[in-house]
């Protein structure tokens, strides 16, 4: 069959047979869902544009931006941000308490106190364990949520009910899709949602961290490699740069109007084609947000880009802040596995993840606060689960199994009251028995910093509305809030 159609190429012969290098970047962006009529409430009696530009939310915002540094596998609050010192008193004792266990041919209910110290720091006196020495100093600026729950033990279906709203449930969009499908973003040059992944592979749960579920696909969040070249094919190859670029671009935006002309009203058409020049934009942009030899010297140090324990996970963290910086919406940071589920040999290995990311995870929001931005931006840390109080295997040599009924995690800027913590598990750790978070009220919280309802943020699927928050009993945690 002859490529031509009335003398000229068709679309797909032409995308075919020239390599232009607009690159990988936004292959997330490209493909969309057919059918998918989703729009926000306020104009959902108006034709459907599939775009990323800025949206009003329904009310004036706190957050703008938005850094999620996920720590997969549970870390363990007990031994971070959750002193207890009955528990260290009754360290070796039986628990009499009800327990419910992840493996149950190690399980013991031989109470385990913490083998590290806590000290208060900063002007608010909260107490942080000696293995985050970072966080201590940037205490004042951070909320630790002490009273955390999903309710359920296991990896994957807290992760769920975390990043997705529904416990267990996958196909779901995720948070950062949710906060991009509101509101768009402050860059027409990038995508508004990435993802910085491990080198070391991706997290439990893989792909569906980062699902646009049965949203449009310009919706999901976009993988960065996790090392250098972190977008392949950037570049273009250097006999189709300048101005034949220009020329091959601009022919080929010429047969994708004439195209769209055709289908009048065919707005994921529209929305395609948006995505293909979003492409080609950010040869320029993406180049520059991803280029640390701007960086000072002093920040990178601040980073731990000068340590070989804390470079990696240093070096995400300030490409996520240059992200921001540039207006993408949502920036999530994963690690590979899931390096907090420290079942065995817990005073080896939850000193090494600690060592590797506390660093880096402090001297982000120092770095926000210095530039002015720490206000629009909210920074999340924190996992899935904790730990339970009591020994998993060996007394000498054990660990601690899983906890979705009480366990920590720490929000910073964007709204979030600094120097203050929030609710409490009870007296060895292992409840959250006070001002209780679900993961639903967590996400709800989210959204009203981002100036939206979560009742009236939805997406209409099948005719049927879809939200985030589907609880009925989810509340906004207002006492956090500045």
């Amino acid at each position: 069959m002859s490529p031509f159609r009335d003398g000229v190429f068709d679309r797909r012969t032409f995308l075919q047979e020239n390599a232009m290098g607009i690159g990988m970047f936004a292959i997330a962006s490209l493909l969309m869902e057919d059918q998918a009529m989703g729009v926000p409430k306020e104009v959902q009696l108006r034709p459907p544009v599939f775009d990323m530009k800025p949206k009003q939310p329904h009310r004036p915002p706190r957050a703008k931006a938005m850094i999620s540094l996920f720590q997969h596998g549970g870390p363990s609050h007990m031994d971070l941000m959750d002193p207890k010192p009955e528990l260290s008193r009754l360290d070796g004792k039986s628990y009499e308490g009800d327990i419910g266990f992840s493996f149950i041919k190690r399980a013991t209910k031989q109470l385990k106190g913490t083998p590290w110290k806590f000290r208060k720091h900063g002007e608010c006196g909260t107490e942080i364990s000696e293995l985050m020495p970072e966080l201590g100093n940037i205490v004042d600026d951070v909320c630790i949520v002490r009273s955390m729950q999903t309710g359920h033990n296991g990896h994957e279906v807290s992760i769920r009910y975390m990043n997705n709203g529904i416990a267990g449930v996958t196909g779901r969009p995720s948070l950062g899709s949710w906060i991009t499908y509101g509101l768009g973003s402050e860059s027409q040059n990038l995508p508004a949602y990435i993802v910085l992944t491990d080198p070391g592979g991706h997290p439990v749960d893989g792909v569906h961290n980062w699902s646009n579920g049965w949203m449009p696909s310009m919706f999901q969040g976009t993988v960065l490699r996790p090392k250098d070249p972190r977008i392949l094919n950037l570049d273009p190859p250097q006999h189709l740069r300048g101005e034949v670029q220009e020329q091959n671009l601009s022919f080929l935006n010429e047969l994708n109007r004439r195209h769209a002309a055709k289908y009048p009203g065919a707005h994921d058409l529209e929305a395609r084609i948006a995505s293909y020049e979003l492409a080609a934009r950010m040869q320029e942009s993406a180049q520059d947000a991803l280029d640390l030899s701007q960086e000072t010297e002093a920040t990178k140090k601040m980073y731990g880009l000068d340590n070989e324990t804390t470079r990696e996970y240093g070096t995400r963290c300030l490409i996520a802040r240059r992200l921001v910086e540039r207006g993408v919406r949502f920036v999530q940071l994963f690690l590979g596995g899931q390096p907090w589920d420290n079942h065995s040999n817990l005073q080896e290995t939850l000193p090494s993840i600690c060592n590797r990311t506390d660093r880096p995870s402090a001297a982000l929001v120092k770095d926000l606060k210095q530039r002015g931005m720490l206000d629009e931006v909210l920074v999340h840390w924190g996992g899935e689960i904790g730990r339970l109080p009591v020994v998993e295997g060996d007394p000498a040599k054990g660990g601690r199994d899983h906890n979705g009924q009480g366990f920590s995690m720490w929000l910073a800027g964007g709204g979030i009251r600094g120097g203050m913590t929030y609710g409490s598990t009870d007296e060895v750790g292992h409840r959250a028995v006070e001002n209780v978070v679900k993961a639903h009220d967590y996400q709800a919280t989210v959204l009203d910093l981002f100036g939206m309802d979560f009742k009236d943020l939805y997406f209409l699927r099948n005719g049927q509305p879809e939200r985030l928050v589907t609880h009925d009993d989810a509340k906004i945690v207002h006492e956090i809030m500045t």
